[in-house]
């Protein structure tokens, strides 16, 4: 069979080798930055088997003009490339905001031997040791699961607009949807549709999914306060968790603590989980709080519960607001724009703004009040530092939309 794999920056090299491993003739494109300029006129004119292709293709991609060709898109290759060399249990999780929350939750319940894959790094349980990064593609999944195979174990694996379907389990987080594939595609649209493949689809409230193997997570389990509570075929489990009060860890840690009890897992160790890195997790320096809420997930909503979260553990209103998009880090999927943060400065009215990004003027940036203080900086790191050296009372919130 000849093959065609593109997009070489999401992985169709992985995709690509394991199809010419498998004995097939292949050709791997690159779409975007056109580093194979002889691949491209090849594929132009050669006749194709099967062509894969990222889901956030164009559909109307020259490539794809007036072929008849079978199309697999990544995910659906991959789980093709699978076949059943797949490690038990694998959960995947998908969704616009919660992934990597709901990915370390659930490692941390699974414990023992295991593999944990997310956009923070690749991690080897029960040391929770980091072996590698790589990017939450679909294409990743192939090196991980020969990772958690090898040593017999689990695998949680997060992954971009959408599940392979090959695991035990696929989640989809959030609700938030957006306009893709040059704006001919709706992001959950295809989410939804690559869950159709997993023998069982657990969902977040909101997300509109129905089918066989869909599972509603409020059919199941409720939260009150600090505690959640699923029922599951006559057995009930409790766990208690203050991270439970927090908006941004309500949803993931409920989704995490049901697919425990489906898996057949009991989600008491979810009781002594901790907060993220960048993902509302607090320090004090200099008897200043500061909640880090920088993330891939980054916006508005998320901005406003972080500075409410500061304000109740420092106890004043005094807030130094770190936000931004760091520059060279794309839209980081649907980006933080500058609408969005105009309006979340409004909303939190902090005592002093640093900006991060490419503005060069704080008087031109959108929602600029001259009677906050406004500061620029190019990264996050200078803005915490700079945040730091400013800030003498009260909290810093770090709310800046960055892959970490």
């Amino acid at each position: 069979m000849r093959v065609l794999v593109l997009d070489t920056i999401h992985g169709a090299g992985e995709i690509g080798a394991a199809y010419a491993g498998a004995g097939h003739t292949v050709d791997v494109v690159d779409i975007y930055r056109g580093t194979t300029p002889e691949a491209m006129k090849n594929a132009l004119i050669c006749s194709y088997d099967l062509i894969s292709v990222p889901v956030h293709i164009d559909p109307d991609h020259p490539l794809l003009a007036g072929k008849n060709t079978p199309l697999l898109t990544h995910h659906e290759a991959v789980r093709q490339l699978l076949g059943k060399s797949v490690p038990h249990p694998m959960i995947e999780i998908t969704g616009s905001r919660g992934k990597t929350t709901t990915a370390h939750a659930l490692a941390h319940i699974l414990g023992e031997r295991g593999v944990l894959h997310t956009s923070t790094g690749t991690y080897a349980f029960p040391e929770n040791s980091l072996l590698f990064k790589k990017s939450i593609a679909p294409a990743s999944v192939l090196p991980v699961a020969e990772c958690a195979r090898q040593i017999n174990g689990w695998l949680v694996v997060e992954e971009s607009l959408g599940v392979t379907g090959a695991g035990d389990l696929a989640i989809i987080t959030s609700a938030e949807d957006y306009p893709f594939a040059a704006g001919k595609k709706n992001a959950m649209d295809a989410k939804i549709a690559s869950g159709r493949s997993a023998p069982r689809l657990l969902i977040a409230p909101e997300v509109k999914a129905e089918g066989w193997n869909v599972i509603h997570v409020e059919d199941l389990a409720w939260c009150d306060r600090e505690s959640c509570t699923i029922t599951w075929h006559g057995t009930q489990h409790t766990i208690q968790n203050p991270l439970f009060l927090l908006p941004p860890y309500s949803v993931p840690l409920m989704l995490a603590a049901t697919a425990a009890v489906l898996l057949g897992v009991n989600p008491a160790p979810l009781a002594l989980f901790e907060a993220l890195p960048g993902r509302m997790s607090i320090c004090r320096q200099k008897n200043v709080i500061i909640v880090d809420n920088a993330n891939s997930g980054t916006n508005k909503e998320t901005t406003l519960c972080a500075a409410r979260y500061a304000r109740h553990l420092a106890q004043s209103q005094e807030l130094t607001l770190v936000i931004g998009q760091v520059e060279g880090d794309g839209k980081v999927c649907e980006g933080f724009s500058p609408v969005q943060i105009a309006s979340a400065i409004e909303e939190v009215r902090p005592s002093l703004v640093i900006r991060v990004g490419g503005i060069e003027d704080p008087l031109k940036c959108p929602g600029n009040n001259r009677d906050i203080p406004d500061r620029i900086c190019a990264t996050l790191e200078d803005g915490r530092r700079t945040a730091l050296r400013i800030t003498s009372a009260g909290s810093i919130v770090l709310s800046v939309k960055t892959w970490r």
